[in-house]
């Protein structure tokens, strides 16, 4: 950014020197450029034009789009070689051998590559902040809320199990007892104490929280966030193009594909989890099997009793299954709702035939009713059975019953169906009413500049009338004298 000032021409020569180039010999004018930088600092293509701005915002966006996908991989390859690892470590390997080492080496190696990716993914974040504000200095984009997003996500990314690096005799010295089970519930020497078991459960279960990556991925590669329409519109609507609108827009379009993906795999994450819990027990709910059908009852709301966890942990996995659960149903009844209702051309047929055969019901009360007051008229005439007349009598009242409930029935149906008037019929209402206002405007203009024109015409006539009024009295007066 630069300040350029043309001087005038100056009226005193300043003993024949320049004055840093301020004013040259010849006294003409001289053109000073006043940087609003810092000197000797180069100025980006970032900081300069606006094609290199838009260019730059593309790139950033592609890489922030492939590093939240190495991410959400690098974080599911951590959490599936953790499962491995406490599926295969009790039966397969002992603890503490080569295969138990390198299956927890090769954890914190992705748990090392996802820090690093999610560093790399805040660094392009706040790069494409700096380019969208038009900021230079970087330190401006680091907010306490931003600071505290990534010191957060930091420590949810580095959470995985570490006891196996611990030395076997850290239990005795500490003073645990060596456990008498020869087959432990997860992968730890039998020298551990029992907090440890308790730690190394508490990470396995605490690694599933590297899955919120998964609404970061879903709303840098949906086709929302990336179509340009989408975000003109957007942008003139004032829509805040976050992943609850993404996901709403995926609730609209596929609905039942999104909840069974959901439930599906909610169902056994949470089966594993409780297994993994209650397998320190070593109970019946340590197998899948009864693990999968506890949370099945558990998410149904159903619970019939028949298995419950044991442990704390299994407890709080079981409550949350059923909180969300509760919330699945509920997703689901307005799926179901929505599928089974009518669209506005159904609800159009419906009540168009539903009218009819009401219009149609109620002509055939209404004769009832005349038929029944001709029978009821004629018995009273004879004046000799009695019970024929209480007879007709009944019939009329009920004809005339039958004949208020239809009527009644037809102005609900109607008042209902004049509230679904669709758009472009109250369009078409309101242009014919403006059409009409527009010709009775109009016509009433046209009258009013008629009768401006008679009133100017019968002014003329009595301005005329009284010049003459006026000269015959002044003749009159003139032979009058």
């Amino acid at each position: 950014m630069e300040m350029t000032a043309r001087l005038a021409h100056l009226d005193t020569k300043l003993d024949g020197r320049n004055c840093d180039g301020l004013v040259n010999h010849n006294g003409e004018t001289t053109e000073i450029r006043v940087p609003l930088s810092h000197t000797g600092k180069r100025l980006s293509p970032i900081e300069g034009g606006n094609l290199y701005r838009l260019r730059d915002r593309k790139f950033l966006l592609e890489d922030k789009k492939r590093l939240c996908a190495w991410a959400l991989g690098t974080a599911l390859l951590g959490i599936l070689l953790m499962v491995l690892h406490a599926e295969l470590c009790p039966v397969v390997y002992q603890p503490g051998s080569i295969y138990a080492l390198s299956i927890n080496g090769l954890i914190s190696f992705s748990t090392g590559c996802l820090l690093i990716l999610i560093i790399a993914f805040h660094y392009k974040d706040i790069r494409l902040f700096i380019i969208d504000h038009n900021q230079v200095d970087w330190r401006i984009a680091m907010t306490s809320n931003r600071v505290l997003g990534i010191s957060l996500e930091l420590i949810v990314c580095a959470i995985h199990p570490v006891a196996i690096y611990l030395r076997p005799d850290m239990g005795d010295r500490l003073g645990g007892k060596p456990e008498q089970n020869s087959s432990t519930p997860l992968c730890l020497s039998s020298s551990h104490k029992e907090v440890m078991l308790d730690v190394e459960l508490l990470l396995s279960a605490l690694m599933f929280l590297r899955l919120y990556l998964v609404h970061r991925a879903v709303l840098l590669h949906s086709k929302v966030l990336l179509s340009a329409s989408y975000r003109s519109i957007g942008s003139l609507n004032n829509i805040n193009f976050s992943f609850r609108f993404v996901l709403k827009v995926l609730m609209n379009k596929y609905p039942a594909r999104t909840l069974l993906v959901f439930i599906m795999f909610f169902w056994l994450s949470a089966a594993w989890m409780l297994r993994l819990c209650e397998r320190q027990k070593q109970v019946e709910t340590g197998g899948m099997d009864t693990a999968l059908w506890l949370i099945a009852i558990t998410f149904l709301t159903v619970g019939y009793g028949d298995v419950s966890p044991h442990t704390s942990c299994g407890k709080l996995v079981c409550l949350f299954t059923g909180v969300m659960g509760v919330a699945c149903t509920a997703m689901l009844v307005a799926v179901m709702t929505k599928k089974l209702a009518l669209n506005k051309g159904e609800k159009h047929v419906h009540f168009f035939m539903m009218d009819i055969q009401i219009s149609k019901r109620i002509r055939h009360a209404a004769a009832d009713v005349l038929r029944e007051c001709w029978l009821l008229h004629r018995t009273t005439q004879t004046k000799d059975n009695s019970g024929e007349h209480r007879h007709h009598q009944r019939c009329l009242l009920e004809a005339i019953r039958v004949f208020r409930h239809l009527r009644l029935k037809q102005r609900k149906l109607r008042d209902y169906a004049s509230e679904m008037v669709d758009l472009s019929k109250m369009q078409m209402i309101m242009c014919d009413l403006s059409a009409n206002w527009n010709s009775s405007y109009h016509e009433l203009e046209q009258r009013i500049i008629s009768m401006e024109q008679k009133l100017d015409e019968l002014g003329r006539s009595f301005q005329s009338t009284s010049e003459l009024l006026t000269q015959a009295l002044h003749r009159r007066r003139l032979d009058h004298r």
